[in-house]
């Protein structure tokens, strides 16, 4: 696991280096609080799938 966040941060810095490079706009949140929210809709996923494993809805 460590290895795969590992690579897709190796491929985030290398598209954020590509995109400037190019002046193009980054495709990604600009601000951390959006960061933060969309790791927050992954969370979500993790509990719901962690529940949905020990009480059947």
């Amino acid at each position: 696991m460590l290895q795969q966040i590992l690579l897709s941060l190796l491929a985030g810095i290398i598209c954020g280096v590509v995109f400037t490079a190019l002046k193009l706009p980054i495709p990604a949140p600009p601000v951390f609080p959006a960061i933060v929210g969309i790791f927050g809709v992954f969370l979500g996923m993790k509990v719901f799938l962690f529940l949905a494993d020990r009480w059947p809805f």
